[in-house]
């Protein structure tokens, strides 16, 4: 019998313990701050337990726990990684994320491989099947002679179309506070040859429209630095690369207002009164006219001077539908920022109602030139689309928490039945690792649609 302990309870880790649960010969444990949610998750399933574990106040939990263990899941924020990582080296045990390489977690390669264990990590959804189906593509049409001149990768995450209620057209499926740190990240990619770097502030200004045949019309922009996975996937020398977001119509050019106005701001703001004991005596309208430098007056039109909007934007309506125009008090955030403020703010009203379906939508495309075989005189460019559309279940497992969280159990169960030996920091960049991947997530309806055409 394998022992798998899996630290965090949260939105996404259903479908990981579930599965692991399934397996016959895996006993799980649920290590989880809130321990009434791990119990939630392992029921009274005889090889499963929940434990209490405040990783965040009580870090010696985590040395208690992973000698107890065969290989350890991080469900937890990235920051806590690092030193779960460490434990797993120290005794010999093995690891899996869903979250990016840190370069913290880089430099435990060395150290991972003298101990024999396997760090995997980047196998969720973004980053994790995102991988996968572009290395499936690629070394496919590598084989076939081609080189990939252009690739361009979209993933977002969703309200399904007929659980949109709110002009902002998301709700979220996963941390707040999590999305809007997303949105403060600088990006850097390749276009048609030329490096393009983007500042965090101005993240949300560089979008594009994307057509999802099926579903229509997105706004993409960029994810992160998009170069070092050229590298990565072995087309260093491809005119375009280029990974992104996806998010319905509007969503960009609201974010760009709320990022212009400060309100993703992460720095603590003494001079806003935002201080825990004080938030209560500020109202968003408040807060607003001390951001736009306008006391008093018509609050709107300030916004769309301060802006460059017309007052009767979509942008102001969505800004003022969030309730930022009112004269009413500031939630209180667990940080005095701005953008804890705002996280708090959007919590209720962009989260999903009793019934309703979220939905993923991944798409990569691929423009492949190919040489010409003995007696051609030349072999015709492709373009090639793989998306893959996921939908929650209503009043059951999120798209999210399936794409995110079985792609994770599956690597995990690969570690503890012998199929993954590879040691040290890993990401699911080998057909070892990604073919069986990828046919274990079609068995659980989570697959490809491809399509080919002459370029």
């Amino acid at each position: 019998m394998k022992h798998a302990l899996v630290f965090g309870a949260g939105l996404v880790a259903g479908p990981l313990v579930r599965y692991l649960l399934d397996q016959p010969d895996i006993h799980v444990t649920v290590a989880s701050r809130t321990v009434d949610k791990a119990h939630a998750l392992v029921g009274d399933h005889p090889r499963g337990r929940a434990v209490a574990a405040d990783v965040e106040h009580n870090p010696a939990v985590i040395a208690e726990l992973v000698p107890q263990a065969d290989l350890a899941v991080s469900m937890l924020p990235y920051t806590y990684h690092v030193q779960i990582a460490q434990e797993c080296i120290k005794h010999g045990k093995h690891l899996v994320t869903t979250s990016y390489v840190s370069d913290a977690m880089r430099a435990l390669d060395g150290p991972a491989r003298e101990a024999g264990v396997t760090l995997l990590n980047e196998i969720g959804l973004d980053p994790g099947i995102d991988h996968m189906e572009a290395m499936r593509v690629i070394h496919q049409a590598q084989r076939n002679g081609g080189r990939i001149v252009s690739f361009r990768s979209y993933c977002g995450g969703l309200p399904a179309p007929d659980s949109i209620t709110t002009p902002f057209a998301y709700k979220f499926s996963w941390s707040p506070r999590g999305v809007l740190m997303a949105g403060r990240n600088p990006a850097h990619y390749r276009q048609d040859g030329h490096d393009v770097h983007v500042p965090g502030p101005e993240l949300f200004a560089h979008y594009e429209v994307v057509h999802i045949t099926g579903l229509g019309d997105f706004e993409g922009y960029p994810n992160r630095d998009s170069m070092p996975y050229a590298v990565t996937y072995g087309i260093n020398d491809t005119r375009t690369m280029f990974r992104g977001t996806l998010r319905n119509l509007g969503w960009c050019d609201t974010m760009r207002a709320l990022t212009k106005l400060g309100l993703l701001d992460a720095v603590e703001r003494d001079d806003l009164t935002l201080a825990p004991d004080l938030v209560a005596g500020l109202t968003w309208a408040g807060l607003l006219r001390q951001l736009v430098g306008r006391p008093t007056g018509d609050l709107r039109q300030a916004m769309a001077d301060y802006l460059g909007l017309e007052p009767a934007s979509n942008v102001l309506d969505r800004i003022a539908w969030l309730g930022l125009l009112a004269d009413k008090p500031l939630p209180k955030p667990a940080h005095p920022t701005l953008m804890d403020v705002l996280a708090a703010q959007m919590r209720p009203v962009l989260k999903y109602a009793l019934g309703e379906r979220d939905m993923i939508v991944l798409q990569h495309e691929f423009d492949v030139e190919y040489q010409a075989r003995p007696g051609e005189h030349s072999r015709p460019a492709q373009h090639i689309v793989s998306t893959l559309i996921d939908y929650g279940i209503p009043h059951g497992e999120t798209a999210m928490s399936r794409t995110v969280g079985l792609p994770a159990a599956i690597g995990a169960k690969m570690i503890l039945t012998g199929d993954i030996t590879a040691t040290g920091v890993q990401i699911p960049v080998e057909p070892g690792i990604y073919e069986p991947v990828l046919a274990e997530l079609a068995r659980q309806d989570i697959a490809f649609q491809e399509t080919i055409k002459p370029l």
